[in-house]
């Protein structure tokens, strides 16, 4: 077990009728280089999952595609049987080619293959949270959703899934969602330097429901700029430390998945997190984005 004792940052939020701390972890990284095949230490990755949950966090992000397979045998190898106050998020409605591509797989059957595939790997009978991927490596893409989400829908009344989401959408796409089922996140792509969805979140949070952004700390092009440069060197913290803390002070609804595979880093995280941004600091990382 952890000797840390880390009070975790933002408290917690509820998906549904579940309840996960808003600081959490996603698994992608824990896959081998390019989120294609096994991790160079095995073990390392193992002792992550496990630092994970005895640091108090309860929400993993995770998905088949990751590896694939990989991050979620991962999960079920260190952590299952998974304590109650657990809960796992992933996704499907792409897959993975020899290449490293993501083409997406949103057919009927793709997403049922997809969820039972979930189920096994990570030794489940119901998944929590499921979102739709839609959009593909660029993006949201418009265009309905309401095939690729019926099915989803119809797999949550067989008992499958618990609840539902959708990630890397367009608000249009959101709001479709929404019109055919109730939806307890919205995953896409936001940091400091990428705002687009402000509004979009500002209207998921009158409606107490999460958004989770990917890439927090800008994903393959880690955030650069002058103002968050000096607002870390003023805190005497990481630029990343400010980046995640800022987040969690954007809105209350945004939940935080950043992704390590080092458990000393995923310290880093959770204690930079906790930040405290003066009005001053919160002013300057403002502008950043606009």
């Amino acid at each position: 077990m952890s000797t840390l004792s880390i009070s975790l940052p933002g408290g917690i939020w509820t998906l549904g009728d579940l309840t996960v701390t808003r600081f959490g972890y996603g698994a992608m990284q824990l896959a081998g280089p390019g989120v294609m095949g096994p991790p160079a230490d095995h073990d390392g990755a193992l002792a992550v999952l496990r630092e994970v949950v005895d640091l108090g966090i309860t929400h993993i992000d995770t998905a088949d595609a990751y590896g694939p397979r990989v991050t979620n045998q991962l999960i079920r190898e260190a952590l299952h049987p998974y304590a109650d106050s657990l809960h796992i998020v992933t996704k499907v409605g792409a897959t993975r080619d020899e290449q490293g591509g993501w083409p997406p797989a949103r057919r009927p059957e793709d997403l049922r293959r997809a969820v039972h595939e979930n189920l096994e790997n990570l030794g489940l009978e119901t998944l929590d949270v499921v979102n739709l991927r839609l959009g593909d490596a660029q993006g949201p893409r418009p265009g309905s959703l309401a095939e690729a989400f019926e099915t989803l829908v119809d797999l949550q009344r067989q008992g499958l899934i618990r609840h539902l989401g959708v990630s890397n959408a367009t608000a249009e796409q959101v709001a479709e969602a929404r019109s055919i089922a109730p939806i307890v996140c919205v995953q896409n792509m936001y940091n400091l330097a990428h705002r687009h969805d402000d509004e979009l979140i500002d209207e998921l949070a009158e409606q107490g429901i999460a958004y989770v952004p990917f890439f927090p700390l800008g994903g393959f092009s880690p955030l650069q700029s002058s103002a968050l440069s000096a607002v870390a060197a003023r805190l005497h913290a990481t630029a990343m430390s400010v980046a995640l803390a800022w987040l969690l002070r954007r809105s209350p609804n945004i939940l935080l998945i950043p992704g390590t595979s080092s458990v000393a880093h995923l310290r880093e995280n959770v204690a930079g997190a906790g930040l405290s941004l003066s009005d001053e600091d919160l002013a300057e990382l403002d502008k950043i984005g606009r």
